[in-house]
């Protein structure tokens, strides 16, 4: 890695930091509620807009049902946060909805519920992120112009915040978290108080507009449909709340205790805001059309529909326009910091399926600052993927949002009953029995209520993209079940049989030449200090000439090794080796056949493509051979060596946790002469 590279990873990321600072890293309650709940929390500044907009379809009539809508989403989201209080308690590892359902209902019920949560982290990214560039648009109007670009710089800058680490994350987006519930809060409370206690006139900048209805006035079974479809969109603000129970290991200890109290008052203030948004709505008279050049006649031209928040706090803050940019600010912010709340429950869960092998190893490993690094560039390359192909819009991404998590809400709810039936069975203790039949109750009622919610999503979403989220929950779930059985088979593979510690008959060594010079000399030397039973040198004649010279010159050298020329008539190299090996193997296949290749070392990239190209294609085919072993013989050209003094001395493995020399490692003693320099270290290694 160049001294260019490490140095804008140590900008970006940080320092690395060592395993054992890992228990530093974990999270007090007031840090963990921003860093897990930013997403519950910040879902309210768009679920009450989406009501509004379905509701839209109908005219101005409908607007009445949107208390009972919102109400409904209420009840729907404290069953929900009382029932995982539960799985918390029950499972504190960190698996969450994945644990639960696949220790209760089985491997497969447990996939789905992996593969659902990965599409909803990834929906959550985009969805957040979006409606972030649609509220940042009704101040900058730029931005509304370019909300893709807004939303993937968004995107890129939040995945940098969270490779620095959980902690530091953390701490960076507590402040805006916080500054949006004061911000909203006051809104609503002083809105509130403004209409009821102190009966002040306020209005809406919408509340004078009319409202068409894009359809006939709706009733029977058209206005069931529209009321549920409102209902399923305003349930985007129960997404995130089963962030926490994926997120256990990450609080500090009591963690299954703080989490379950951090699950509380999320619970709390998510359905006060969500509440207190819809009442103010209508109070104050907001107007929010899903088509608003059709469905608003008499708006002025040039009017541009703002969001529902920047729409409140415009009425509620007339005379006060500081507070009105600080609310429209801070939710754009909390928007974009919502999005946190899948970076990091999308990698731990990556991390879990990878350690029970349905995912690459590779998402297991942690990164430099103790983060899951490759779950987290993962997710944001899906996410920006979804904001591209849906353009940011946020009535367009929702539509497919809330499939997965109400899959993986109902299925770990249910799972929860089992596990409550199980431990019944054997519980003799009274007060235990009567404590479990109250969790069961509980879990029961979350499984009916997130079932229904599932079975109307499902209902009224399928056409409208709901379909694309299934599709992809599948897409998840057919390739997981192919790497497990990659591993599987490669595990079963790998198993060591008495054959297998058989020593081969003999060593069949081979030296490849194409020049007799230093690096063939080198490569017959470490040939022959390995002592094969059977040492030869092969060269491919492509070119009498240059095959004659070299045969004259091995002679004069009196090289102890045989030469022996390959024909090749169509003047190939790779071919005539590769059948040649075979012939040595099939004539005795219990030998073990050993090619030494001599290979260039560069200091140049450049370099690297004038040379090594046979060795590069020889040594690609070899290792498909069985019973055949490339060693490769380095010689340092001079620019490599060059290319060696400029680096800093280097132990392994600093380079990749960017530290450019011993002399930066920390904490290292200085040399004999006090100055911090190092003792020389000699060709032998003795000092």
């Amino acid at each position: 890695m160049s001294k260019l590279a490490v140095a804008v990873k140590r900008i970006v990321v940080g320092r690395p930091q060592r395993s054992d600072r890992l228990s530093h890293n974990l999270l007090p309650k007031r840090i963990a509620l921003p860093v897990f709940a930013s997403d519950a929390l910040s879902s309210v500044a768009y679920a009450p807009e989406e009501i509004f907009l379905m509701l839209s379809v109908a005219g101005i009539t409908a607007y009445a049902f949107a208390p009972w809508v919102g109400l409904a989403v209420a009840v729907v989201l404290i069953t929900v946060v009382t029932s995982y209080r539960q799985n918390v308690r029950a499972y504190p590892s960190g698996g969450g909805d994945y644990e639960v359902a696949t220790k209760n209902l089985g491997r497969y019920a447990g996939l789905t519920v992996a593969s659902a949560l990965l599409v909803d982290y990834t929906l959550t990214v985009a969805v957040s992120i979006s409606a972030a560039a649609a509220n940042v648009g009704a101040l900058v109007p730029f931005v509304a112009e370019h909300k893709v670009g807004f939303a993937v710089t968004a995107i890129v800058l939040l995945t940098a915040v969270n490779l620095r680490g959980l902690r530091e994350a953390g701490t960076a987006f507590a402040l805006p978290t916080y500054a949006f519930m004061i911000g909203v809060g006051s809104m609503v409370v002083w809105g509130l108080t403004r209409v009821l206690l102190l009966g002040d006139d306020v209005r809406a900048v919408s509340a004078d507009l009319e409202l068409v209805g894009e359809a006939d006035a709706l009733t029977g079974l058209a206005l069931v449909l529209l009321l549920l479809r409102s209902f399923t969109q305003g349930c985007a603000a129960l997404t995130g709340v089963e962030a926490i129970a994926n997120g256990v290991p990450a609080f500090r200890k009591p963690k299954a205790e703080n989490a379950a109290k951090t699950l509380t008052m999320l619970g709390v203030i998510s359905v006060s805001l969500f509440l207190g948004l819809i009442a103010l709505a209508n109070l104050t008279g907001v107007k929010i059309a899903e088509n608003p050049a059709h469905q608003f006649p008499d708006a002025p031209p040039g009017y541009v529909q703002q969001t529902l928040v920047a729409q409140l706090a415009d009425a509620v803050f007339t005379d006060f326009r500081p507070a009105y940019f600080f609310v429209v600010v801070v939710t754009a912010l909390i928007l974009v910091l919502a999005a946190n709340t899948a970076f990091n429950g999308f990698p731990v869960l990556g991390s879990i399926l990878a350690q029970d092998r349905w995912l690459p190893r590779q998402l297991h490993t942690r990164g430099d600052r103790l983060a899951f690094s490759n779950g987290i560039v993962l997710l944001a390359g899906f996410a920006i993927l979804l904001v591209i192909g849906f353009q940011a819009e946020v009535t367009r991404l929702i539509a497919l949002y809330t499939v997965g998590v109400f899959t993986a809400f109902t299925l770990s709810q249910t799972g929860m009953v089992r596990h409550w039936q199980r431990l019944l069975a054997t519980e003799t203790d009274p007060d235990e029995r009567r404590r479990m039949h109250r969790a069961r109750m509980i879990n029961g009622f979350g499984a009916v209520m997130t079932g229904l919610v599932l079975v109307t999503v499902l209902i009224t979403k399928f056409t409208r993209g709901a379909w694309i989220a299934i599709a992809a929950m599948a897409a998840f779930f057919l390739l997981m079940t192919a790497i497990q059985k990659h591993y599987d088979r490669v595990t079963a593979e790998l198993v060591a049989g008495e054959s297998d510690a058989v020593l081969p008959s003999r060593n069949h060594a081979i030296v490849l030449v194409s020049t007799l010079h230093k690096p063939t000399l080198r490569a017959v030397a470490y040939a022959r200090a390995t002592r094969p039973d059977v040492l030869e040198a092969v060269t491919v004649n492509v070119d009498d000439a240059d095959t004659k010279r070299l045969v004259a010159d091995w002679g004069k050298r009196k090289l102890p090794v045989p030469l022996k020329v390959i024909e090749s008539p169509y003047r190939e190299i790779t071919k005539p080796v590769l059948d040649y090996v075979k012939r040595i193997r099939s004539d005795n296949p219990r030998d073990v056949v050993t090619v030494f290749i001599p290979e260039y070392v560069v200091g140049h990239w450049w370099e690297q493509i004038l040379h090594n190209q046979s060795a590069l294609r020889l040594k690609g085919r070899l290792l498909f051979q069985p019973g055949v072993m490339v060693t490769s013989v380095p010689w340092q050209l001079e620019s490599s060596e060059r290319a060696a003094r400029r680096r800093p001395q280097t132990a392994p493995g600093m380079t990749r946790r960017g530290y450019p020399s011993l002399a930066q490692l920390p904490g290292e003693p200085a040399g004999p002469g006090g100055n911090g320099e190092r003792t020389p270290v000699s060709q032998d290694g003795r000092g």
